[in-house]
């Protein structure tokens, strides 16, 4: 007998992240994590979330966070110890966010930058208004031996033309770094459109979680049961698996 029903196609699950690189859980040094409780609890979380890996990333900020690889290697080392005495069973490595303002060509010309995996250079910039220096400032970067990736690009709201203003960073070697949360809102409604518009034209290289506190962590729960994740890995090359 013939059933004149088809079954129902079974979606493919995504791929579970293993490592995150964009994170701020070292306490008390910029607007993420203020304390190493809150440091234990946003780790375990992230564990929880099935993480085996995450590369925290401090703001640096002439004005306003004004870190150097020191402190953020010494913050390192405490909250390592401290989560192994706890039993959180999470490796933890340190780069940086950088912010591009007048003080960067200065801290690349210096030499000890803060990366990912020694190779890769996170950087964000003003959220309202595209720096004069911002190409130039790609170019350094590039010309210092270290790949650019620009953090949260669906954030910036000077976009204005996204196939153009985003086109443009590609060409000039840009990485994409887009936040989880942003699909589902977290950040307003021109994030999420910009997050959804990266991700269907195929230009997302990484996927971070930016968590600062708790509410981050409990976001990211509902965006990983999502269908619009599973929808990320349909038009993109994440590449998240190849920093383990």
């Amino acid at each position: 007998m013939f059933s004149f029903f088809k079954k129902k196609e079974e979606k493919k699950s995504a791929p579970r992240l293993r490592v995150d690189l964009h994170s701020h859980l070292i306490p008390g040094i910029d607007d993420g994590s203020q304390s190493m409780e809150e440091s234990l609890s946003l780790l375990r979380g992230m564990k929880s979330l099935g993480y085996e890996k995450v590369i925290t990333t401090p703001h640096i900020m002439s004005d306003a966070y004004k870190n150097t690889p020191k402190n953020i290697k010494e913050g390192l080392i405490k909250l390592r110890e401290t989560a192994l005495n706890e039993g959180i069973e999470i490796e933890i490595n340190a780069a940086a966010e950088y912010y591009l303002d007048d003080g960067f060509v200065d801290l690349l010309e210096q030499g000890e930058m803060m990366t990912v995996n020694g190779k890769y250079l996170l950087f964000e910039t003003s959220y309202v208004s595209k720096p004069l220096r911002t190409e130039e400032m790609i170019f350094e970067i590039t010309s210092a031996g270290y790949t650019p990736i620009m953090a949260h690009p669906e954030r910036y709201r000077y976009i204005k033309e996204p196939m153009k203003e985003y086109g443009r960073f590609k060409e000039l070697g840009v990485l994409f770094q887009v936040n989880l949360n942003s699909f589902g809102g977290h950040y307003g409604r021109s994030a999420k459109v910009l997050a959804d518009f990266l991700s269907k034209n195929g230009m997302i290289d990484y996927l971070g979680s930016d968590v600062h506190h708790q509410k981050h962590v409990s976001s990211l729960k509902n965006i990983f049961l999502s269908d619009v994740y599973r929808e990320i890995f349909e038009h993109n090359k994440i590449l998240n698996h190849q920093l383990v």
